[in-house]
């Protein structure tokens, strides 16, 4: 009887640290960078775009992007125009994905969610499985490195906001990358200029004025494809 209660206030207490060491955490982590992890994390479950890709084959792929696409052009235009039902839709997401700028435009621009789209559909149609699945998959991982390495500890300005830390997570991250396609991708010196490729887009992408959600993947796709 006695070690029933032990164990059970032995219980309590692990929950209680747990929950006190939970709150002690939350109050370290400054909370842009919560919602930068908490966004990013919502960045990374899109991995399964590359693996539709290289598994569903093209036409499978490209139709449910564009399907996609189709209905997030919708819903941010109806979120836009203040259509009610694309309002309360367009909430939640809004909350947790959306960067500063995209949340306090003052004109209809489309979010980094149709640019990820945009950029699966347009490398489906114009590279090989394996390019696509490499380029995405460089443009989900890497891209999420960097913001989180650089937000955690980038001292080094480069370019705006870009840091040398971030900029490094992002190249190195890349080449893992790529190198663990190897078994189904040759990893050549094609594959390294593609991730530089990949980090100038990147690192330069306020001076492109173009998302890297979509310039990445095209950048790596266009080398791998014409180097190869």
């Amino acid at each position: 009887m006695f070690d029933d209660g032990e164990n059970a206030l032995t219980k309590k207490i692990s929950v209680q640290k747990i929950k006190e060491y939970g709150k002690e955490l939350e109050a370290r982590v400054p909370k842009d960078y919560r919602h930068e992890v908490y966004r990013k994390g919502i960045h990374l479950s899109s991995l399964w775009i590359p693996a539709l890709v290289y598994f569903g084959g093209t036409v499978i792929a490209s139709s449910v992007f564009i399907f996609l696409m189709a209905s997030e052009l919708l819903l941010e235009y109806g979120n836009y125009k203040k259509w009610h039902w694309a309002r309360v839709l367009f909430t939640l997401p809004s909350l947790l994905l959306l960067r500063n700028k995209e949340r306090q435009r003052q004109h209809f621009t489309v979010t980094g969610g149709v640019y990820v789209l945009g950029s699966a559909l347009v490398c489906t149609l114009l590279f090989s499985n394996v390019i696509t699945a490499i380029s995405l998959t460089v443009m989900l991982i890497s891209d999420t490195l960097a913001a989180l390495v650089g937000k955690a500890v980038g001292q080094r300005k480069i370019y705006k906001n870009k840091t040398l830390e971030g900029t490094t997570a992002f190249f190195i991250s890349a080449l893992i990358i790529t190198m663990l396609f190897n078994p189904i991708y040759t990893f050549t010196y094609a594959s390294v200029i593609a991730c530089f490729a990949a980090v100038i887009m990147e690192l330069f992408e306020q001076w492109f004025e173009l998302d890297d959600n979509f310039s990445v993947p095209l950048a790596m796709g266009i080398i791998l494809t014409i180097l190869a």
